[in-house]
């Protein structure tokens, strides 16, 4: 039986900067580490790329992972990538003081697109990593119809 989502992955151009960005800035702590050496077929082809050596960090917190890959090999992305394109959109981090959450994250590299959206209990805004990634802030509405329990 499937039980939810663990984790989405980001490629990244610079693991320590990706560290710095969700460990210190967000609160994730790393709780896994390991590389991959380049040349090792079989894990090309798992990846499904011709080179997969990487480094590779999980990061978690409370329920929430995220594995962070730096790959050796890498290929730039599109730091402007609409929302509208097929694929993954955005991660939504659930915030439960939304004004000093926003303040906080455009304090420290996340660009956000617009001020607040919504109301009060249900305000959200999209913005942009320093990668380029999108970030979707969410006021948590400990009570709405989409609540989730976080545990520390």
């Amino acid at each position: 039986m499937i039980l939810g989502v663990h984790h989405p992955a980001l490629a990244v151009p610079d693991i320590d900067k990706a560290l710095d960005f969700y460990c210190r800035v967000l609160g994730f702590e790393v709780v896994m580490d390991a590389e991959i050496p380049s040349g090792i077929a079989p894990m090309n082809d798992a990846f499904g790329v011709p080179d997969a050596g990487c480094k590779v960090r999980m990061i978690r917190k409370g329920n929430s992972c995220i594995e962070l890959f730096e790959f050796a090999a890498s290929e730039p992305g599109d730091g402007g990538r609409p929302v509208n394109r097929e694929g993954i959109t955005h991660i939504c981090l659930a915030s439960d003081d939304y004004a000093k959450d926003y303040e906080h994250l455009a304090g420290n590299g996340v660009r956000f697109h617009t001020p607040a959206m919504g109301e009060p209990g249900g305000r959200w805004a999209y913005g942009r990593d320093p990668f380029g990634n999108v970030l979707e802030l969410l006021e948590h509405a400990s009570q709405g119809p989409t609540a989730l329990r976080f545990d520390d």
